[in-house]
């Protein structure tokens, strides 16, 4: 039980902060020894995140089911993800036994947080066209190695939205794909593959993911409200190329 909880903790960080939940999930499951239900236990700890998600951001989640352009808004970004995300899925499950690949995918995910640091602070709310980028560009995080916070955040930040609409937008509309991932993997939860780890095994994993998921959504917005986004992409470059060594 202790391994999950400690996944559990570092999905609830990694999730949120741009640094790739299941690029850092891949890893240290190996380090761990937990070779087994790989995708299973990933989408499992979802559940946690998701919680938090509904948590932190309640009142934004009510007005949004308020407003029907932001509604629609999503509604783009959503079909895009999911559209990617039937069309890869395969492919980009089968990174998750490729931890080396997906080190190489994290420094290179961190190369576009940092070129973040060059882009002028921007004041526009998101668009149409900036949820059809986002929907591309949280489709691709599917892939382990990929932050989707990181993807998302940067593709606004670098269309000139305002980084707290940037921040806000970016999980509001993270919650449907979420949800969609979960929903995709259901027959692992009813299936057979579910019986290696026991409910109250997962039930702790999850508490922790929800514990740490809210923490990490405060650092984010700190972060990024204050300047300090692009200095993630350090971390991931750091923490890539010690993966890919670590790896075998």
């Amino acid at each position: 039980m202790f391994k999950i909880i400690i996944l559990g903790a570092i999905q609830g960080l990694t999730e949120f902060l741009p640094v790739s939940s299941s690029g850092h999930l891949v890893v240290v499951q190996r380090l761990l020894g937990l070779k087994d239900q790989l995708v299973f236990l990933d989408i499992s700890l979802h559940i946690g995140t998701l919680l938090s998600l509904a948590t932190f951001f309640y009142k934004d989640i009510a007005a949004a089911c308020r407003d029907k352009k932001m509604i629609l808004l999503i509604l783009i970004v959503t079909i895009v993800t999911g559209a990617i995300g039937l069309t890869f899925k395969t492919l980009f499950e089968s990174f998750f036994e490729l931890p080396r690949l997906v080190s190489i995918i994290l420094v290179l995910n961190g190369a576009v947080i940092l070129l973040t640091q060059f882009i002028k602070k921007g004041g526009r709310l998101p668009g149409y066209a900036d949820s059809a980028l986002m929907g591309l560009s949280q489709g691709l995080a599917i892939a382990p190695g990929i932050s989707r916070s990181g993807a998302t955040i940067s593709t606004l930040l670098l269309r000139h939205i305002d980084p707290q609409d940037a921040f806000r937008f970016s999980f509001l509309a993270s919650i449907p794909a979420i949800l969609g991932a979960f929903i995709l993997e259901a027959k692992d939860i009813l299936g057979t593959k579910a019986v290696s780890y026991q409910p109250p095994e997962l039930v702790a994993g999850i508490v922790a993911s929800y514990a740490f998921g809210l923490l990490a959504l405060i650092i984010l917005k700190k972060s990024l409200l204050r300047g300090y986004f692009h200095l993630f992409g350090y971390y991931c470059i750091l923490a890539g190329t010690t993966f890919f060594f670590l790896s075998t």
